[in-house]
């Protein structure tokens, strides 16, 4: 069961870090004024962003909960600070998604910040680039360096947390800065409404 499990997250890892990818290249066309992508990306996950975001977190902390709990694996204290930058987004992203309050996830983005930060930090140290600190030695058996799992030549615990913020990232700037695609019109919410027409008699 213990290998079943980190196969499917290793897979929607890769998937993931797929999605990731596409992002990123939207993201550096649309600073070039090639705005099709990213507007496509847009117009199809308008209204339900929180939803996703809620749904990566939601997949990153059951996962770390398997790893420690169920596949016995010793969080390590780098763990411990990319748990405490994911774990609260589960919560607050399912009650901001029922609510619909996507302006409040602009005060949500520094926690995959600081949680992506820590995850290439880690990465560093369990490629030996970086030497891990005695707290990390002492934290869990290998101490950070510890690969618990060894998916597809790369996919580590690190690199699925690394995944998952990124993706938090892209999901709440989208939330956030509400960037209406033209022609849209207000609902009560003041989100708008993608399928909304204009009106041009008024």
């Amino acid at each position: 069961m213990t290998h079943a499990v980190i196969v499917a997250l290793a897979t929607l890892g890769v998937l993931g870090q797929v999605l990731a990818v596409f992002l990123l290249l939207a993201g550096a066309l649309w600073l070039v004024h090639v705005r099709g992508p990213l507007a496509a990306v847009r117009w199809t996950i308008w209204g339900y962003e929180l939803w996703l975001a809620f749904l990566v977190a939601a997949v990153a902390t059951g996962g770390s909960l398997f790893f420690s709990e169920i596949a016995g694996f010793v969080p390590c204290e780098l763990c411990w600070f990319q748990r405490v930058c994911m774990y609260p987004l589960s919560i607050t992203l399912l009650l901001m998604a029922l609510a619909d309050d996507h302006r409040a996830a602009r005060y949500l983005l520094p926690l995959p910040l600081v949680g992506a930060g820590i995850s290439i930090y880690h990465l560093l140290v369990e490629n030996g680039l970086v030497t891990q600190t005695q707290a990390c030695v002492l934290s869990a058996p290998g101490g950070c360096a510890t690969k618990w799992i060894d998916q597809f030549g790369y996919m580590t615990i690190p690199t699925l947390a690394l995944t998952a913020f990124v993706l938090e990232l892209a999901l709440l700037a989208f939330a956030a800065f509400d960037a209406r695609p033209p022609g849209v019109g207000d609902d009560a919410s003041g989100r708008g409404d993608p399928l909304a027409t204009v009106d041009t008699h008024a």
